[in-house]
């Protein structure tokens, strides 16, 4: 089997020789979290009961992207994931609490990329990008 060129570790640099992308200081050990502050998928509200949830909200929505954007272009995309149209962030703040945050009236069927594109925007509003 050829040796393959050294490849820089995608978080700090150093040059990995296995033929994997991170050194052996970053990577992810099996059963650990990239981010371990984060918490786990169950701890943060995404264990069983979410998964029936998410299959019952793109039931609902026949698996159609439910996004603003889709909508109004009438666009129709395959949805995979469920989105909280407000995100926890958000609803705490308003609310005070997560109590409700999962009601189907605050979920929504979503293509991958549509996600991630409104995933960054709240991120960019949390961080106060583009305030006035």
């Amino acid at each position: 089997m050829p040796i393959s060129a050294p490849k820089p570790c995608t978080a700090c640099g150093v040059l990995v020789r296995d033929g994997t992308a991170r050194c052996e200081k970053h990577k992810v050990r099996l059963g650990q979290f990239a981010d371990s502050r984060r918490g786990s998928r169950q701890s943060r509200g995404y264990g069983a009961a979410w998964d029936r949830l998410r299959l019952r909200i793109l039931a609902r929505d026949s698996g159609i992207c439910q996004c603003d954007e889709c909508k109004s272009l009438g666009r129709l995309r395959m949805a995979t994931q469920v989105d909280h149209r407000i995100n926890k962030a958000t609803w705490k703040r308003l609310h005070g609490s997560l109590a409700g945050v999962d009601d189907d009236s605050n979920l929504q069927s979503i293509n991958a990329d549509c996600h991630k594109a409104k995933t960054a925007r709240e991120a960019q509003q949390g961080r106060g990008v583009g305030k006035v």
